[in-house]
């Protein structure tokens, strides 16, 4: 293993809008679909590009990328779950990110439970159960509009956040 003295993703010449993005900021989300049972046929991946809009029904919409499993997994379920991750899961964050080893995958760092709408990590207390309404190119990501079908709002303590590529806690000083 080799320890950088900076960050190893890091573009040489960094997208200024890009960065831009990364200091807004945001709630880390894990969107997953599929079947719990079918290895192949369930994706996750985290997302912090995401905002609700109120309404009757209420929706969410995300910018994915369009070749993730997870998109493909979404495009046929035409279902997903978003659930809310706290301080506890930056590990498992990680792993759906793609930037951390997952031996057997992601799914098996951690208990998940079958819904109607795809695979919900066993103790999160803020998720909702989604359907897909359309998706649409946007840049070069996958701007995915999902209607509301069920939500549930429990207790929000340590919520975990990303900005400016790194992991940090919501409630931590210097990040409201």
């Amino acid at each position: 293993m080799t320890i950088h003295d900076t960050h190893p993703f890091a573009d040489p010449e960094p997208d200024p809008v890009r960065r831009f993005r990364g200091r807004l900021g945001g709630a880390v989300s894990l969107w997953t679909a599929g079947a719990l049972d079918d290895p192949h046929g369930r994706a996750g991946l985290t997302v912090t590009s995401l905002m609700v809009a109120a309404g009757e029904p209420a929706r969410l919409l995300a910018l994915v990328d369009p070749d993730s499993d997870l998109a493909d997994v979404v495009a046929d379920t035409g279902r997903c779950v978003v659930q809310l991750l706290s301080w506890r899961h930056r590990d498992l964050a990680e792993a759906f990110a793609g930037t951390a080893p997952a031996p057997g995958g992601p799914f098996r760092a951690a208990p998940f439970e079958q819904t109607p709408w795809g695979p919900r990590l066993v103790g999160t207390t803020v998720w909702a159960g989604l359907v897909v309404e359309s998706s649409a190119s946007v840049g070069w990501s996958d701007l995915l509009t999902c209607v509301v079908e069920e939500v549930h709002v429990g207790d929000d303590d340590d919520p975990l956040a990303h900005r400016r590529g790194r992991w940090v806690r919501a409630g931590s000083p210097g990040t409201h």
